[in-house]
């Protein structure tokens, strides 16, 4: 049965939500500003759209790959326990939170890369937010770049290939000059007691 998340739609502007929603509904890629870069984005419900969000990417598999949720509630639905600590952490820091999980036996498995380990965060921009919302699932996403190649600076810096992978580009906030930091990421050891820092 699906799960309906019911936490309160942020007020944001229409912009062009509604279209970035019919894509993610229809298995699109979406390119769209988060709180961190600009990421390329699908909903990770089947095989098929994250093979090609791997390809956009020019890898191998999902490394590097982000679920991004809009709520604790939903974040625990994917992570399955989340430490008491963890949750202090996620409620109190300012900066975007990733936090890295020994699995998620809820997604497909190429949404997962090989070591099995797999990245959420917290959405903190109001877009997005905005936007997992609307479609009642969270977003598996990528920076939009190749492989190899640096993070794009701004919407201008994303290069014509990213472009061309996609099924529809967010126009929210294309005129930014540079992009915010990468989230801290942060894992939980295996005692459950000490938090490690993996990107700060």
């Amino acid at each position: 049965m699906k799960m309906t998340f019911t936490n309160e739609k942020p007020t944001v502007l229409n912009y062009d939500l509604e279209g970035a929603q019919k894509t993610l509904l229809a298995g699109g890629l979406v390119l769209l500003p988060t709180d961190t870069v600009w990421c390329v984005a699908c909903i990770p419900n089947s095989s098929t759209i994250i093979d090609q969000l791997i390809e956009a990417k020019r890898q191998k598999d999902a490394s590097n790959f982000e679920l991004v949720v809009n709520s604790i509630e939903m974040l625990r639905n994917y992570a399955g326990y989340l430490h008491p600590r963890l949750e202090t952490l996620l409620a109190f820091h300012t900066r975007p939170l990733t936090i890295v999980f020994e699995h998620s036996p809820i997604l497909p498995t190429n949404a997962v890369p090989a070591g099995g380990q797999l990245a959420i965060r917290l959405a903190h921009d109001e877009f997005c937010k905005a936007l997992i919302h609307a479609v009642n699932e969270p977003l598996l996403m990528a920076t939009a770049n190749v492989e190899g190649m640096d993070y794009p600076v701004n919407f201008g810096s994303i290069s014509s290939e990213i472009l061309q992978k996609v099924d529809y580009v967010v126009k929210y906030r294309q005129g930014d000059k540079s992009i915010d930091e990468l989230s801290v990421m942060v894992k939980l050891l295996e005692d459950q007691e000490e938090l490690e820092f993996i990107r700060e």
